[in-house]
């Protein structure tokens, strides 16, 4: 019957919201904008790359003092430069803008700052004078050193190649954590676009005053869960409007927009991580999904629902403040209330799933935990949504609520 139609329910909340002008409006309105961004980079980098060739054999004029004897005189005139014979008025010559630069290299080095002196040519241009001095530098001592192997060595300039162990088994680096902290990037992407929607999937019948109308033919669990569905469902579709400019940039206009690179061949997908990372995703999202949802069956308006609204989000957020805490002691107490405590268990218990740290009892907890308390807020909602519907003025009492609902039941 009509009121168990779980199906006509999502099929009709779902579409009632793609079919606002405004969730277009909102929906398109990054992807625009990621769009006109891409194309100012795109412009900006073709104007940096002209000119970057256009510069790329100049040099600048410059004159130097050399009291560590490092300095080689012909990689200086290759560089453009040549040995002062007047140190004592240099630095005047520079103030004065005949001389474009002077460096000034003490007797040690490593005890002592190169003193280096230019004509102003910019914020980001003057940063060339200190990079010249110490390519001059550096380029001497390799020559003195005569060894490419010593110069490598002594510069940090070599490769390494680490391999660690868990339980007897190579554990992999950033290959093995990216994959599971993907939930937490669905988390906060789904969560931050359907929010406001989550509230106002049962506000906005209360505003509109036709909630008594929708109950006589729908239950109220029908509805909720209906609702709840729909909302996935829309915030599915923005996903993938949002995501669909990055990745059209990322395979046509890579190298162009000065992407990075991201060698996925190398992702490790373990199945554990995986499937504990997913359960944490859905578990958390019932939770507050219920939570939002209740919220806005207590509320009358939206701008009541606001003030509670934000601190259920800023809870979100809060597990980032401890977030090299996590990481690094991840068995301090702070962390473990973080982990069982219900609304900030979903973000750190990803992040520590991620890394690694979370035990298989310790993810059971957290993941049962999750849907008990995701459910029981979905009934909550429920339960409050049957009471509260009908309450367009004021905010619902839960006092009230659970009063009528004791008397109910001893009559």
């Amino acid at each position: 019957m009509a009121r168990h139609n779980l199906g006509t329910v999502v099929h009709f909340e779902f579409f009632r919201t793609v079919k606002k002008r405004r969730f277009w409006i909102a929906t398109l309105a990054i992807p625009i904008l990621l769009g006109i961004v891409f194309g100012l980079v795109f412009a900006s980098n073709s104007s940096t790359a002209s000119k970057a060739d256009a510069q790329k054999n100049s040099k600048i004029s410059f004159t130097y003092t050399d009291a560590s004897t490092l300095v080689n005189p012909e990689i200086a005139k290759a560089l453009g430069g040549e040995l002062e014979l007047d140190a004592a008025t240099a630095v005047e010559r520079v103030k004065a803008g005949t001389l474009n630069a002077f460096f000034a290299f003490p007797a040690s080095v490593s005890t002592e700052p190169v003193q280096v002196f230019g004509t102003d040519q910019g914020i980001f241009k003057n940063g060339t004078y200190d990079a010249v001095a110490k390519q001059l530098l550096v380029l001497s001592a390799q020559q003195k050193v005569g060894s490419a192997e010593l110069a490598a060595a002594v510069q940090g300039s070599f490769r390494t190649d680490t391999q660690t162990f868990k339980d007897g088994k190579v554990s992999g680096g950033l290959e093995t954590v990216v994959p599971p902290l993907l939930f937490l990037v669905l988390f906060y992407v789904v969560i931050i676009l359907l929010a406001n929607q989550m509230l106002a999937s049962t506000l906005e019948e209360k505003e509109n005053r036709v909630t008594e109308m929708i109950l006589t033919t729908l239950n109220p669990t029908t509805l909720v869960v209906g609702k709840v569905i729909s909302l996935f469902l829309v915030g599915a579709v923005q996903a993938l409007v949002f995501a669909a400019p990055m990745v059209f940039g990322y395979v046509f206009f890579h190298d162009q927009l000065s992407m990075p690179n991201f060698d996925l061949s190398h992702l490790q997908f373990q199945f554990w991580p995986m499937m504990i990372g997913g359960l944490l995703f859905a578990g958390g999202f019932i939770l507050f999904t219920g939570v939002l949802v209740s919220i806005g069956a207590v509320m009358p308006t939206a701008k009541d629902a606001s003030t509670v609204f934000a601190p259920v989000m800023i809870m979100m957020f809060i597990p980032f403040y401890i977030v090299t805490m996590v990481v690094s002691d991840p068995g301090n107490l702070i962390v473990q209330i973080f982990t069982f405590f219900p609304f900030t268990a979903p973000i750190t218990a990803m992040l520590r799933n991620g890394f690694g740290s979370l035990a298989g009892w310790q993810a059971a907890v957290v993941i049962g935990e999750l849907f008990i308390f995701g459910f029981l807020a979905l009934r909550l909602a429920v339960y409050l949504f049957r009471y509260g519907s009908i309450e367009y003025s004021r905010k619902l009492s839960l006092r009230t609520v659970f009063a009528s609902t004791r008397s109910a039941k001893e009559s």
